[in-house]
This record gives C-alpha cells, structure tokens and sequence, in this order.
C-alpha cells in the first residue's frame, strides 16, 4: 500500500515545496514510506541506504511518478559516507531542511548470551549512526533551520526480554534526542524522536503469538504509513514549537 492509497493520508500538502530532507534505511519498509511520503508533500529527497538495489529500484519508481528523489550509497557508521551524502544534497538544492535517521537493525540475545561483537554492531548502527548524522548535517541546516527526526521504538522506553542490545540502542537514541534537541535549538534546529510500536512487515506479520499485537490496546500493528505521518508532522512547519520529545506512535501500547 502506498501512502496515497492510505485513508486520512493529507497528500494534498504540499508542506515540503522547495525543502530537502535525507532519509536513512530509505530503501524499504518503514524508511521507503518516509521517503514517499516527504516526497509527495514536496520536498527533494535522498533516500540513503545499503540495500542498494531495493533503493535505486525506489528512487527509479518514485521519479517516474514525477517526485524529485535520488538514491546514495550510506553506511550510516561511516562519517565519510556521511560527509558525501550531505555534500550531494548541499550541492543539488543548497540546503538541507530535515534529517531522517531511520535506519537500524535488530538482533535477539539474551542478555547473558550477549556477545561484544554484535553489541558493538547493533550500538554502532543504532546510536553512533544518528549521532554522526547529526554531527554531519548540522552546518548546512543551520543556515535555515530544520528539523531532526530519530526513529527509536517503544522497547527504548520499557524493556524486552532478550532484546539487550535493541533495548539499549533505542533507549540511548531517546537521551541523544533530548540532549541535541537542547544544544541546537538557538540554531533554530529542532529534534524530536517517533517511537513506534508494532509495525506491519511482511516479517513480522508473522510472529508467534502475534508479537506486541497482545498488549496494543488497538489490537493490530500500524502500517508503515502511520508512521511516516508523524515523520511528516515533526518534520513540518506543523510543529514549530515542537522540540525534545517522543511521539509515541504504538497504538496504546505504552499506555499500560
């Protein structure tokens, strides 16, 4: 389903003409319906990835459809891919007005079967990455202002057996959220996170015993669309005043 198909989507908004935004983990899922959705609104966008093909396949379907979206190479752990991929934004539209740090990974371990390797992996990608996207794209939004959206999760908040590395990941990205959006407010910066619950993919769809479906008061799990709307919010004008908080999208789970 694309957001245009999705009821209550305002794609009749055209809140991002003449805006930039740069999305990370934008080939698929959750990230390619950011990209969709700030594209439809207006904005140029790079969508920026490692799953290369599903991301220049993306950018390809998106552009034909009249939409101004590119695709780059970005290993979000690496601060020269970051350094080219605000520099290719910076040269095509000469600003830079939101930052999507979406992309992250997963991986189940009990805590005394944590190994260093993969809690190093999963911190690197989760946590590092955002940071080094801040780092790296706070000149050049500055310049205008902007805004930062980190994609963190509801098991950032509240803990989940097994999910060691995820749980310290997310619940970092939610402090570096709130300490940045402190810092770069008098640059006219706001940072907010989305914290998503249970969120419809063709993987997770089928979980045993439902995943977090049990314990969400809605009874189902957001499509992805749901999130890129509040991605849309925090990154519009909408929410000017809006800075240092979590928009818990998880349909009540966090309610409990």
């Amino acid at each position: 389903m694309t957001a245009a198909s999705t009821p209550g989507a305002d794609l009749g908004s055209r809140r991002f003409e003449g805006r930039s935004a740069l999305v990370t983990g934008g080939a698929r899922g959750q990230g390619a319906a950011h990209v969709e959705r700030l594209a439809r609104e207006g904005a140029y966008v790079l969508a920026a990835d490692v799953l290369d093909s599903d991301g220049e396949q993306l950018a390809a379907a998106l552009t034909a459809e009249g939409l101004r979206v590119a695709y780059r190479h970005l290993d979000v752990t690496r601060a020269d891919d970051w350094a080219a991929a605000v520099a290719q934004i910076d040269q095509q539209t000469g600003r830079l007005d939101v930052l999507v740090n979406n992309a992250g990974i997963i991986h189940v371990n009990p805590l005394r079967d944590e190994t260093l390797a993969s809690w190093n992996q999963i911190l690197a990608v989760n946590l590092t990455g955002p940071l080094l996207g801040i780092q790296t794209v706070v000149p050049v939004m500055r310049r205008s202002g902007g805004s930062i959206i980190n994609v963190a999760s509801i098991f950032g908040v509240v803990g989940a057996a097994g999910y060691a590395g995820y749980t310290a990941s997310k619940g970092g990205l939610l402090a570096l959220t709130k300490t940045a959006a402190l810092e770069l407010a008098a640059d006219g910066i706001r940072v907010n996170a989305v914290v998503p619950g249970g969120v419809s993919t063709p993987m997770n769809e089928a979980e045993k015993d439902g995943g977090v479906v049990p314990e969400t008061p809605l009874a189902r799990r957001a499509n992805v669309t749901e999130i890129a709307a509040a991605v849309a919010f925090l990154a519009s004008g909408d929410a000017s005043f809006v800075t240092g908080t979590e928009l818990a999208v998880d349909g009540g789970f966090l309610a409990h």
